[in-house]
């Protein structure tokens, strides 16, 4: 397959020039919302199955310990963080070290397994579910007001950049959780992804009246792609056509509900992240990208190592950097850096109304 010629630009500019990481007097606060694909660590503090806090997990992270993150290395979060010049990533809102001038840098509340609805991820039991995480963050701007007043306090929160992922749980861990699903049985595939967008549609409502004035988005990536879906629902080392339709009626209506937000808000709050593209570009063309496989998993079991949790005892990858994939769900450090570097750079493909560089650049102004 050809590499389309902004891929090959992108790649290109990657190899030839240092990251540009953005300083100021004191960076802008992050904060991050979502499942598995930017929780950093909130579920090590919870009673739940759904837990990245052991090895093999962060064999690539500067420790070279698990910390919670469902990767090998860095997490998106982390990589933005990096880049917007935070002397630290937010830590997970749970952190017991999360006190002090910590807390202006930001905070993480996503937490793995949660999805757009409640009953997403239920046997998971205690995670951080959508409306609780949103609840922690009322409570975390008190915290702030405490800490230095409610003017300063204001502006932190307006003048911070924010992420939410969060939606393909909602087909992985609930629709086609198992054959005859209490939701698949009450609502065809197209009425059940009109609700989650509803319903998701509500989260950001609320997430901006809570303060988010910069709020990136993420759609779904290309779900029936992932090592798990090859080995439970692929045919003959395809993805799961059934998960494809799903994120290929999700990923448009979101994109056509932050439209509307934004044009009843009268400005650009909400923006778009295609990151089902960006998924795709080294899905379909993994050589390009340097990856020897986007089918099988670094790290895992059965076939495509997509089957069962990530584990001391499973089957791992002595280069990650040759995997799309870290495990069984999860893109490597080296993919997400790459899904990064659209967010920064991308054409508006990638990235709607604009990508993160503009973003900053316009922000820097105001």
């Amino acid at each position: 397959m050809a590499v389309p010629a902004t891929v090959t630009m992108l790649l290109i500019v990657a190899a030839v020039l240092p990251i540009v990481v953005i300083r100021t007097a004191e960076a802008r606060a992050f904060f991050v919302f979502g499942d598995s694909l930017v929780d950093s660590g909130n579920n090590n503090y919870l009673a739940t199955t759904a837990r990245a806090d052991s090895p093999p997990y962060g064999v690539d992270y500067p420790t070279r310990r698990p910390t919670g993150r469902f990767s090998n290395g860095l997490n998106i979060p982390d990589l933005i963080s990096e880049r917007i010049g935070q002397s630290e990533p937010p830590l997970p809102y749970l952190s017991p070290e999360l006190t002090g001038r910590r807390l202006l840098n930001g905070a993480n509340f996503a937490s793995a397994g949660i999805g757009v609805l409640n009953d997403t991820g239920i046997q998971f039991i205690n995670i951080i579910r959508m409306y609780q995480q949103l609840a922690y963050f009322q409570a975390y701007q008190r915290r702030i007001r405490g800490l230095i007043g409610a003017a300063r306090a204001k502006r932190v929160v307006s003048g911070a950049l924010v992420l939410i992922t969060v939606g393909g749980n909602d087909f992985v861990n609930n629709y086609y959780l198992v054959p005859y699903s209490a939701r698949s049985r009450q609502l065809a595939l197209p009425d059940y992804v009109k609700y989650v967008i509803s319903e998701y549609k509500k989260l950001l409502k609320i997430l901006y009246k809570l303060g988010g004035k910069r709020v990136l988005v993420t759609g779904t990536g290309p779900l029936g792609c992932a090592p798990a879906e090859r080995a439970m629902r692929g045919t003959n080392g395809g993805c799961s056509a059934e998960l494809q339709r799903a994120a290929a009626l999700f990923n448009p209506q979101l994109d056509e509900v932050l439209s509307e937000l934004n044009r009843e808000i009268g400005r650009d709050v909400f923006v778009g992240v295609n990151t089902a593209q960006m998924h795709n570009d080294f899905v379909t063309n993994p050589g390009a990208f340097g990856f020897a496989t986007s089918k099988v998993a670094c790290c895992g079991q059965g076939p495509y190592n997509g089957l069962g949790l990530c584990t001391p005892a499973s089957n791992l990858c002595p280069n990650r950097n040759l995997y799309a994939f870290w495990d069984a769900f999860h893109p490597s450090e080296k993919a997400n850096r790459i899904i990064v570097e659209q967010m920064f750079s991308g054409t508006a493909e990638y990235m709607k109304p604009m990508n993160l560089t503009t973003i900053l650049q316009l922000d820097a102004r105001t």
